[in-house]
């Protein structure tokens, strides 16, 4: 299932928060904060949600230029139904959103998560990431090496740098 947030009832919403708050060791109100306003997809097993994704719309910087990109957050699966598919099914319904809306697709992903985005054809960025802050831009090293990138339209060089908007709480 598909939907956006403004779609989606109380239960429902509460029941993914309290899903990524189990599939995370940190998963804050802010974190959750920042999957909303955007598409979510949702797996249900038995009744059950037991994986959640979203995909919310943000301004990157590359090239000279500032990109409209869906940006993906607060993917994650119940720990007891992992490694059935429910990841790939999450990426695939917001991967038709990216391509069907944005020109770049972006996340920032845990270790855990590489082999997944790898598998679907996501791209690590190479080059260095930044965050564009009221204070100007300001790298982000600790984000480098966990940013991937699906292009769509957009023509990128993933050895330049990538900055993203500004936001409360993490900026990646």
């Amino acid at each position: 299932m598909i939907a956006h947030t403004a779609q989606l009832d109380a239960a429902t919403l509460d029941a993914a928060a309290a899903l990524l708050r189990g599939a995370f060791l940190q998963f804050d109100d802010e974190d959750w904060a920042h999957a909303l306003g955007g598409m979510h997809a949702l797996v249900h097993e038995g009744g059950r949600l037991v994986a959640h994704g979203s995909v919310v719309q943000r301004r990157f910087l590359h090239g000279g230029r500032a990109w409209r990109t869906g940006y993906v957050e607060a993917v994650g699966v119940a720990a007891d139904v992992r490694r059935r598919g429910h990841g790939t099914a999450v990426m695939a319904a917001l991967e038709t959103v990216i391509r069907g809306a944005y020109e770049l697709g972006a996340l920032s992903a845990t270790p855990d998560g590489w082999p997944l985005y790898r598998s679907l054809g996501w791209q690590s960025w190479r080059g260095p990431v930044s965050a564009l802050t009221p204070a100007g831009r300001v790298r982000t090293p600790d984000e480098d090496g966990a940013v991937f990138v699906l292009p769509v339209t957009a023509r990128l060089d993933p050895a330049g740098e990538l900055t993203c908007d500004w936001r409360d709480g993490p900026l990646w």
